[in-house]
């Protein structure tokens, strides 16, 4: 696919994707989703990456649907006649973060600017959250008279409980940087110039680490609907998958010869 609004690289086993509309502050448009889609989807399928940056050009991350493209809000007419602003959310922006959230490999975001309405959300699908002095994260759709979406209502109560997550979206304050640290939205705050580097290095130890890190991401994620049961039940079961890798055979004999595995993601 020839995309227009994103860029994707592969080097050392990482993976680069980029919003690259940076006129808009890289709007979450339903073409950028659809692009989106369709490289997460290829790169799951291909066998170069074994971990993904996503990250936004110029001086934001995401802003939010792009409205005046016909976003989120949408511009299909409900039996009423009145807009079904839903409606893009169940053909399009739905089907991505249900991708993401699914995703097999390790994805750590690079959040640079600001990360407003469902680019929040899309920020928020990083399993390592790096951000940037400059970045912000904002709960926007107050201000527009709809609610919060791509499964921001979900994310956010389980990343930081339900007093923060009620502040961000009924006030629709911008959240910076220093205090999402402080709140547990993100993992690391770093200098603007210093984004790109630290979520590739991240990136990069991820891309050297065992088939079994996308089976960790797999089970954290699914905790967060399972019960303690059901977990147990589940770490079994990926355990015996995990102790059939070729990774797992060459971690037990890195250790016992006191050297660094090589991993193979496989």
């Amino acid at each position: 696919m020839d995309y227009q609004k994103i860029r994707v690289s592969t080097e050392g086993g990482v993976a680069t994707v980029t919003l690259a509309d940076p006129s808009t502050l890289n709007a979450a448009s339903l073409e950028i989703a659809r692009e989106l889609i369709h490289a997460f989807s290829a790169i799951a399928h291909g066998r170069e990456a074994r971990a993904v940056i996503l990250t936004g050009e110029g001086r934001g991350f995401c802003s939010g649907a792009n409205l005046s493209g016909g976003g989120a809000a949408g511009r299909e007419l409900d039996v009423d006649g009145k807009p079904d602003a839903g409606s893009a959310l169940e053909s399009t922006y739905n089907p991505l973060m249900t991708l993401l959230r699914d995703f097999p490999l390790p994805i750590v975001t690079a959040v640079n600017g600001p990360a407003a309405g469902v680019g929040c959300s899309i920020a928020l699908m990083g399993d390592i959250i790096v951000a940037a002095d400059s970045a912000y994260f904002l709960q926007a759709f107050r201000r527009i008279g709809l609610v919060p979406d791509g499964g921001s209502t979900y994310l956010l109560p389980r990343l930081i409980g339900k007093a923060r997550a009620m502040e961000m979206m009924l006030l629709g304050d911008k959240i910076p940087a220093a205090t999402a640290l402080q709140w547990g939205l993100v993992n690391r705050v770093v200098a603007d110039a210093d984004l790109i580097p630290t979520a590739h290095a991240l990136a990069l130890e991820l891309a050297q680490g065992p088939a079994a890190l996308g089976t960790i991401r797999k089970l954290v994620w699914d905790s967060l609907d399972s019960d303690w049961t059901g977990q147990l039940h589940a770490e079994r079961k990926a355990q015996k998958v995990a102790g059939k890798t070729e990774d797992f055979l060459e971690g037990v004999s890195a250790f016992l010869q006191k050297r660094a595995a090589a991993f193979k993601g496989r």
